[in-house]
């Protein structure tokens, strides 16, 4: 059974930054490409981030691009999204799964970027 657990989100003002983390078990971690999702009230998930298997290749949204990275740790099983310059309109719920979103959502972390 696939079990993803985000952490690391809360409060941050505009301009800060705030490391997310999502574990994962049950799957074979180090061959999933995986992905960093958000979701706003009243709008759709979104893909924001993805990274392949190894860690090599990163791929960003544009809303985000320049300002997040994601990494993996395969012998941890977590993916990470360092957030920085932060702004309002990225306040949200942040989600990771893989690249497609196979697998059943965990419960999220909450971002809010306000002053």
């Amino acid at each position: 059974q696939v079990q993803l657990v985000e952490s690391g989100g809360g409060l941050v003002q505009p301009g800060g930054s705030l490391r997310l983390s999502c574990a994962a078990s049950g799957i074979i971690f180090n061959l999933a490409g995986m992905g960093w999702y958000r979701q706003a009230p009243g709008k759709q998930r979104e893909l924001v981030a993805t990274i392949s298997s190894g860690g090599g290749t990163t791929n960003y949204a544009d809303s985000v691009k320049g300002r997040f990275t994601i990494s993996r740790d395969n012998a941890k099983s977590t993916v990470y999204l360092q957030m920085s310059s932060l702004k309002s309109e990225d306040t949200a719920v942040y989600y990771c799964n893989s690249v497609v979103g196979r697998w059943s959502w965990g419960q999220g972390t909450q971002v809010t970027v306000s002053s």
